[in-house]
């Protein structure tokens, strides 16, 4: 961080990396320097800790900047930000991107998130340092899973009308993006508050259409209870779409799932993978996976880890529970904090092992990848690629596979 910059430091997802360069870009416009913003995440109390300790450190070492904290902890919480001395100015989620809202003379700037009822349209035009450019299409969440307090980070879900998403694909693909991520809070609740009530495979079936200019449209993390028929088609009949979907599973148990308030069985997204697989056999999937649930037995532990096993899930995100002040969960039977890793540490080995399979699966293989840095790309399946030779960030390469690391794929310049 140097003196007299204008940074943003991002904690979390994807959509809030999007959310970081609309606030650069504001920021930009409004004339703001010297300044660091935090774009704080909530998903696990070590999110926040980490925030803290960015702030702190900060500080240390910029005596004289203004430092904005904004994000979804901030949404959530606040006057814990507020009374840490380093900090000058919390913004809620909403008020973030705002014009003027880094100037704010106020100490805290932070309106109900749940009077929102549409999210509005900021295209960044892509993302700093990053090979691919992300699309906010939804925000906010109508579901109340017992462990999760982002819905009232971010509130109630709201869409981005389909020409405005349209409008800013298209004006990606022209600028020479080669890959547009589409992502969101709940991602396969779009559509559902507008008019028609349209569903996400409807979405992408449109941009696939509309933009044909687009080699790889890609979707971020979705809900298994929620795959539209007309999504499936497009997994199935459209080879711009990539193959990799990234699920919110959660758990392998089923009376945990439905402690968890989970809309869906471990049955469901088993047989939901199987008929991915049959439509669109290349897929890789993705999914989330939380360790150490409240009430979570032994049992129940083993069948999450012989599921995540018979799912042949390549990129499992392991989390161990952490349990969030407000939320259901955080008042049932907590599981000891020493089990908890243990489990997390357990399930990831069997990610690991699963990883290792699936790196071993694409031996032999010539893949189009995208350049994401010096020496590394990344095949339409998401699997990472270390590769000889040179070419440019941003662009689609050939590139033969030959082995792996453990970690990715091993492959050269086709």
């Amino acid at each position: 961080m140097a003196d007299g910059a204008l940074d943003v430091v991002t904690f979390g997802c994807r959509l809030n990396a999007y959310e970081s360069e609309q606030v650069r870009a504001q920021a930009v416009a409004d004339g703001i320097a010297d300044t660091v913003v935090f774009n704080t995440c909530a998903v696990t109390a070590e999110a926040v800790r980490q925030a803290r300790q960015a702030i702190r450190k900060a500080r240390r070492e910029r005596p004289g900047a203004r430092l904005v904290v904004t994000g979804c902890a901030a949404q959530i919480d606040p006057g814990a930000f507020a009374a840490m001395p380093e900090v000058d100015l919390v913004l809620g989620n909403a008020e973030k991107a705002e014009p003027g809202a880094l100037a704010s003379p106020a100490r805290v700037q932070v309106g109900d998130i749940m009077q929102l009822r549409e999210s509005p349209s900021r295209p960044v035009g892509g993302l700093t340092e990053r090979a691919r450019a992300y699309v906010e299409v939804q925000n906010g969440c109508d579901h109340r899973c017992t462990f999760c307090i982002i819905p009232f980070g971010r509130g109630n879900s709201r869409s981005i009308p389909a020409e405005r998403v349209v409008d800013e694909v298209r004006s990606l693909a022209r600028a020479g993006y080669v890959e547009v991520v589409l992502t969101g809070v709940d991602l396969t609740s779009w559509g559902a508050e507008l008019a028609g009530e349209p569903t996400l495979g409807a979405l992408v079936a449109r941009i696939l259409a509309d933009v044909p200019e687009l080699p790889r449209l890609r979707l971020s993390s979705i809900d298994a209870a929620e795959i539209d028929a007309e999504l499936m088609a497009c997994l199935a009949e459209q080879a711009r779409l990539c193959p990799h979907l990234h699920l919110s599973l959660q758990s392998g148990d089923d009376l945990i799932l439905k402690r968890m308030k989970r809309r869906h069985s471990s049955a469901d997204a088993l047989a939901l993978i199987a008929a991915v697989r049959r439509a669109r056999p290349d897929t890789a999937f993705g999914a989330d996976l939380i360790a150490g649930f409240p009430t979570e037995t032994d049992a129940a532990f083993e069948n999450t880890l012989a599921f995540a096993e018979s799912a042949g899930l390549a990129y499992p995100h392991v989390f161990p529970y952490s349990p969030r002040p407000g939320t259901p969960a955080a008042r049932m039977p907590q599981v000891a904090r020493d089990v908890v890793k243990d489990r997390a540490a357990r399930l990831r080995a069997v990610g690991e092992a699963a990883l290792i399979r699936h790196l071993q699966r694409q031996a032999g293989r010539r893949v189009e990848a995208l350049v994401e840095r010096e020496g590394r790309a990344r095949a339409a399946d998401f699997t990472e690629i270390a590769f000889d030779g040179e070419a440019p960030v941003g662009r689609l390469v050939a590139v033969r596979i030959t082995g792996h690391d453990g970690r990715r794929a091993i492959g050269a310049l086709a």
